[in-house]
């Protein structure tokens, strides 16, 4: 996976981050997953997503980034990551969402100039169900893309704070 210099440091618009973001997550996708992903064709909604995978970052950058899906995106994802049909990932979807995450959040920040060893990030933490808020105190400015995995939805988003 390689390094893209976008001519940004970590206090740089982070509206220019949209196409890194997604590009880190298209990389982690077609190496650890072998799936390609489409763009959704319309705005995807709030409802049916299940679980949430957060990665926090500290450091040059302060923020998090998040991974929400299906519970079927999340079976698929684990399944395909241990090479079993997603009826048999079992416990391990919780895993495999939130080390997805993290691999994401990993490549997303060695893709920024002087990010990948002045961010740090949190181990992932996994939310299940769809009746909660999240709500980030300090919250400057955020992006978020919208994706299909084999047809399901996929919302990864960066809140990063001032």
């Amino acid at each position: 996976m390689n390094a893209i210099d976008p001519k940004l440091g970590a206090g740089g618009n982070c509206q220019s981050w949209t196409p890194l973001l997604e590009l880190a997550t298209r990389e982690v996708f077609a190496l650890m997953l072998q799936s390609s992903l489409e763009a959704a064709p319309q705005p995807l909604g709030e409802n049916g997503f299940d679980i949430t995978a957060i990665v926090g970052l500290a450091g040059c950058a302060s923020g998090a980034v998040s991974l929400r899906c299906t519970l079927a995106s999340a079976a698929l994802m684990a399944g395909k990551m241990l090479g079993v049909s997603p009826a048999e990932a079992g416990l391990k979807v919780q895993d495999a969402v939130g080390e997805v995450c993290n691999m994401i959040a990993g490549n997303f920040k060695n893709k920024i100039a002087g990010m990948g060893d002045g961010c740090l990030l949190s181990v992932p933490t996994v939310i299940t169900g769809a009746d909660y808020n999240l709500h980030s105190l300090t919250c400057s400015a955020s992006v978020e893309i919208q994706l299909l995995f084999e047809k399901l939805p996929l919302i990864i988003s960066i809140t990063v704070h001032s």
